[in-house]
């Protein structure tokens, strides 16, 4: 496998931690310096690990993660999409209570956003593929693009305000609809 594809794939799967960040930032959940940091840490490691996870679990397993993996995505990524848009119809003090960038819905969103790397990391597995490089690859352009995304994140969210947390939910349920139709619909 060569870099480039290493650098394709890596692109590919950073998307949704990406599109993730920029939702987050713009309903103004990455204000200081460590929420950026979280954000873009978390889905840069979460996207490192589940590759070599996958790698680890080999072809012996992939059965049982292919069946359900879409699904499990898509239930993390609503759940989260709705209290998103519920807050941003709600008072600023219930905000703060589910920042996306702490606790359980920060590692919520870290896996939901990773599962595909799990696959990438069994589809590696198969391919005979050393894991180590690909994996560092993937973690270090997702945690770029989930920078980047934060900054543009932050702009929108200046422009647009506590609007910006609703379209944020709302982003985050249809990333979870379109998990579901690339795995459904063939």
């Amino acid at each position: 496998m060569t870099t480039f594809e290493i650098i394709i794939i890596a692109v590919g799967l950073a998307m949704d931690a990406s599109a993730v960040s920029l939702a987050a930032a713009a309903a103004g959940y990455a204000k200081d310096i460590r929420a950026k940091f979280r954000l873009s840490f978390h889905f840069g490691l979460f996207q490192f690990l589940m590759p070599v996870l996958g790698w680890f679990l080999g072809i012996r397993f992939v059965s049982y993660f292919k069946a359900f993996d879409h699904w499990i995505a898509f239930f993390l990524l609503a759940f989260i999409g709705i209290r998103m848009i519920r807050d941003g119809l709600g008072t600023s003090s219930v905000i703060q209570k589910n920042d996306p960038s702490r606790g359980m819905t920060m590692v919520m969103l870290s896996v939901a956003t990773s599962i595909d790397a799990l696959a990438v990391g069994l589809s590696l597995a198969m391919l005979d593929v050393n894991i180590w490089y690909p994996s560092i690859m993937i973690g270090v352009i997702t945690t770029g693009m989930s920078l980047a995304a934060i900054k543009i994140g932050t702009r929108l969210g200046i422009l647009f305000g506590k609007r910006m947390e609703i379209v944020g939910g709302v982003v985050l349920i249809l990333i979870g609809f379109r998990i579901l139709y690339s795995h459904l619909i063939p």
